[in-house]
């Protein structure tokens, strides 16, 4: 454990624009009955505990608003078992994707959540994190079979079990999957797995509105085309990308796909598709690539988004968030909110998962615009809570967008409140984040 003011400093914030938040005493286990005595040492002195993975999150859910335990997880990162035949896997929650990617490498299989920044399992289970393929495989709340959590108290249970499907009793492993740290510490994942595919290809198309884009992806979808990336890129954020990683993409509204398939031939038909139904859009033809080295440079237009935004105001600060709507609203929440980003006094580019019906907006920002941005953000989500749609789609609520909750559950708002008394009546697991009890 450490008390130092620079490791305290280091644990007091996410990659938000949220005001770091610093605890007293960060601890570092190594197992689960080390993370039980921690929350029974904290129990008995009233102190809170708030669980830290590699710090990637957006919106203040590492945040020790209450000063209090930070307990960072990543030295518990072991695979503790993999199943090739069941295509299940349990980690510790402290593992990052990358490792999980790496030690599943041998295996034919993977996991395919991908939430951009290599984040830990637990966090991502914590946050309810999906990312660029849960239009075919789903996002955590899909691939979460099982938990291991310590409750507020210091009592360990576990959840689900390895089957496929239960109907036996509550379902407490979805309960915890996007609870945030609020309700107990997740410290061991069972994580249901897919087969790499055989054959992969990246195709990108222009389009000359964001309407033509959304309702070719809308018929791509409809048709079962085997797509498992739709991305799209607003033409402000083809300009930024071009600009920064030196490409020369069209620069209108942009859908990047990914096609998997079990040969190249299944793959060349979703792509054909893909195309047929982008040109009946006005598209620009859909240009492909199926080798490594193809695909990797056209997905660089999707993975360097976030840095190509800030470098539209170099030394800004970046202020990401996200919505998610119904995909029959989609281009006109996106379009409505482009007319509202043009009235603005700071940069912003839109990215999005259109095959779920959820984007980001990147707020190229200076000290001076952090209030403007916030109203915008504001905006933003009551634009989404009219068309039917959520104030945060992957991001989670932390503590950014907690005031938001109330519009969009109403009284299923008090029912969270309860659950919250249930499990930690004094308020002591990560306070302050999703509901207040004072």
């Amino acid at each position: 454990m450490s008390a130092a003011e620079v490791m305290r400093e280091h644990h007091s914030h996410g990659e938000s624009t949220h005001p770091p938040a610093l605890p007293d005493l960060v601890c570092f286990p190594r197992s689960t009955d080390e993370v039980s005595e921690i929350l029974r040492v904290s129990a008995r002195h009233g102190l809170p505990v708030v669980p830290f993975g590699a710090g990637t999150s957006l919106e203040g859910h590492v945040h020790a608003v209450r000063g209090g335990i930070c307990i960072d997880m990543r030295q518990m990162n072991r695979v503790l078992r993999i199943s090739a035949a069941d295509m299940d896997v349990t980690v510790e929650a402290g593992i990052s994707r990358g490792q999980l990617i790496k030690a599943l490498e041998s295996t034919g299989l993977t996991f395919f959540i991908d939430p951009g920044a290599d984040a830990t399992i637990g966090g991502m289970a914590s946050t309810r994190a999906s990312g660029t393929t849960a239009v075919r495989y789903g996002t955590m709340r899909e691939n979460v079979l099982g938990l291991t959590v310590v409750l507020a108290d210091g009592r360990v249970i576990h959840t689900g079990t390895r089957a496929r499907k239960s109907s036996a009793g509550y379902d407490l492993t979805h309960l915890f999957v996007g609870a945030e740290g609020t309700l107990g510490v997740i410290t061991e994942v069972t994580l249901r797995l897919h087969a790499l595919p055989e054959s992969v290809a990246v195709a990108v198309s222009a389009f000359p509105t964001v309407k033509d884009a959304v309702e070719t992806v809308i018929e791509v979808i409809q048709l079962g085309v085997g797509v498992a990336r739709i991305e799209f890129l607003d033409d402000r954020m083809v300009a930024a990308i071009n600009r920064y990683s030196h490409l020369d993409l069209v620069e209108q509204p942009t859908v990047l796909f990914e096609f998997h398939g079990i040969s190249e031939s299944v793959v060349a038909e979703s792509a054909r598709l893909a195309e047929q139904l982008a040109l009946e859009h006005s598209a620009s033809g859909l240009s492909w690539e199926s080798s490594p080295a193809g695909r990797e440079r056209l997905w660089r237009a999707r993975h360097d988004a976030y840095y190509a935004s800030r470098a539209v105001r170099p030394f800004s600060s970046v202020l990401t968030t996200d919505v998610c709507v119904p995909i029959s609203r989609l281009a006109e929440c996106i379009v409505a909110t482009r007319a509202d980003l043009d009235r603005v006094g700071f940069a912003a580019t839109i990215v999005g998962h259109v095959g779920d019906g959820n984007f980001h907006v990147l707020c190229a920002l200076g000290p001076e615009q952090i209030e403007e941005a916030d109203a915008f953000a504001h905006r933003l989500v009551e634009r989404a809570h009219v068309m039917g749609g959520t104030c945060t789609g992957e991001h989670g609520v932390g503590y950014g967008k907690k005031k938001y909750l109330e519009a969009e559950h109403g009284e299923a708002l008090d029912t969270m409140r309860t659950l919250k008394r249930a499990l930690d009546p004094e308020n002591r697991m990560n306070p302050g984040k999703i509901v207040d009890l004072d």
